[in-house]
């Protein structure tokens, strides 16, 4: 009986995860309405599984990450990252409930782990395709048992009963005022009632909470994946050999492309015939190069090549070692070039977001040369776990205030400015265009700027409880007291 109303609160908790997914999602902006729902979410998971998780270190570390994630949804307003974290959180939440529940002795750091988090959704997905069909056959049966005779005398009830109101309630209405009125109010109430509306968020209600209690299902539970990456050995059957020649022709093919445009590189200005775009478009392609071909490579190699004997294995560690040397001096080549054309065109998102990610291909490159000499340190390991801190601090270091921040100090410097770009950033772009307001108010376009997204926060898309944000709020502050 105990377990009976237990899986009845538990299905009463999805049905409640499948309605606040609706009241924190489809209610215009996102705002805390996020963190509230991460905060439900978890509450149902640990009440649902208890606290005796496995993983618990790296558990830790994506809640963390995850909790901080929900946080940029309150604290910040990034225009980039509103998106990305729409797709990237339910992603990271899957993956970290999914870890959380697997045996202790399962090495998540494997690609092979990936297939057991894409093996559980679909698992949750043929869970709920199956209980639908059980809830089909329920149904089916229950008609069965209802004489069908009754239930088609009760349509032919209602169906007669139709033209006789159609009559009588037009000749009540005259009959009496307030009856006239009360029936003319929920003649208008209905009217105004969006069913679509309601009939899609009744539909997304009951298929998130479904879907809810179907993961919930399905996670923990341990399967032949499982099985699978606990007891399937890295296996290393590439000929040396063959892995040496190609690492030998592209390290030379590598040092010629540096040592021929050297100059290019590491010239101070720009040369007879080139412009900033030029520069800037040829560092963006040595940065595609190095992630896809040189990346891809150190990692294959190095989890599937066989060394025979300690002469191949120190040949080959050096071969690894020249590549990453010579996508070190890559990526240096196009963090100069980057540099140079934000100091022509000024700062944005995209530029800043390049930075960033050749920072961290130095760090990634850095622990793999590393790596190459000292074998027992785990590799995969630590490029998921740098790749989600990495992930996490740009949603911590508010990017549009550092870009508002760079263009502000040009625009003292060099006179030169793009208000519009300011205007397609979010909250800290508002504030930039206050500051720049108050300083010299006859920049052209400036006010109506200013003016338009004034209008936009009067005009009540931000009002709602789950769009609260600390920045968008500072900044409807901003615009209210700017007289415009």
């Amino acid at each position: 009986m105990r377990t009976k109303q237990r899986e009845w609160l538990f299905v009463a908790a999805c049905l409640l995860l499948g309605f606040l997914a609706n009241v924190s999602f489809l209610y215009g902006k996102i705002g805390i309405s996020y963190l509230i729902f991460i905060a439900v979410f978890y509450t149902v998971l640990f009440v649902r599984f208890g606290f005796t998780f496995e993983h618990r270190r790296i558990g830790l570390l994506l809640i963390a990450g995850i909790w901080l994630l929900a946080g940029s949804f309150l604290f910040f307003d990034s225009t980039i990252f509103y998106v990305l974290n729409l797709f990237v959180i339910p992603a990271v939440v899957f993956f970290h409930i999914v870890l959380i529940t697997s045996p202790a002795k399962l090495n998540w750091g494997k690609l092979s782990f990936i297939r057991l988090v894409t093996g559980k959704l679909a698992d949750a997905l043929l869970y709920l395709t199956n209980y639908l069909r059980y809830i089909g056959r329920i149904v089916a049966r229950s008609r069965r048992r209802v004489k069908n005779r009754t239930l088609r005398q009760i349509l032919i009830g209602i169906l007669l009963a139709v033209p006789i109101l159609v009559i009588v309630v037009p000749l009540l209405m005259a009959a009496d005022a307030v009856f006239q009125e009360q029936i003319e109010n929920l003649f208008v109430f209905r009217i105004d009632v969006n069913f679509v509306e309601i009939g899609f968020r009744l539909a997304f209600t009951v298929i998130a909470a479904l879907f809810f209690f179907c993961i919930f299902q399905v996670i923990g539970k341990k399967t032949k994946r499982e099985i699978e990456i606990c007891e399937t050995p890295n296996k290393r059957n590439w000929p040396g050999i063959v892995a040496a020649t190609i690492l030998l022709i592209l390290n030379v093919v590598y040092m010629l492309f540096i040592a021929v445009q050297f100059q290019y590189f590491f010239h101070e200005g720009l040369l007879d015939g080139f412009t900033y775009a030029d520069y800037a478009r040829r560092g963006f392609f040595e940065l595609i190069l190095v992630t896809l071909i040189n990346w891809t490579i150190l990692l294959v190699f190095m989890k599937r090549v066989k060394e025979e004997g300690g002469k191949q294995k120190r040949i080959l560690q050096t071969l690894y070692s020249a590549l990453i040397v010579a996508s070190g001096i890559l990526l240096i080549s196009a963090w100069q070039r980057l540099t140079l054309y934000e100091t022509a065109y000024g700062f944005t998102i995209d530029r800043l977001l390049a930075h960033y990610f050749m920072a961290f291909l130095l760090v990634i490159f850095a622990y793999t040369l590393i790596r190459v000499w000292l074998e027992n340190l785990p590799i995969l390991h630590f490029y998921l776990i740098c790749a989600f801190l990495f992930y996490a601090m740009l949603n911590a270091v508010n990017l549009e205030e550092t870009i508002v921040e760079n263009n502000m100090e040009r625009y003292k410097a060099t006179g030169k400015i793009d208000i519009h770009y300011f205007y397609t950033l979010g909250a800290e772009g508002v504030k930039g265009l206050v500051q720049l307001y108050e300083q010299e108010p006859e920049i052209p376009e400036l006010k109506s700027l200013l003016i338009n997204k004034k209008i936009q926060f009067e005009n009540g898309e931000y009002e709602s409880w789950q769009a609260f944000n600390f920045a968008r709020n500072e900044a409807k502050e901003l615009l209210e007291e700017l007289e415009l």
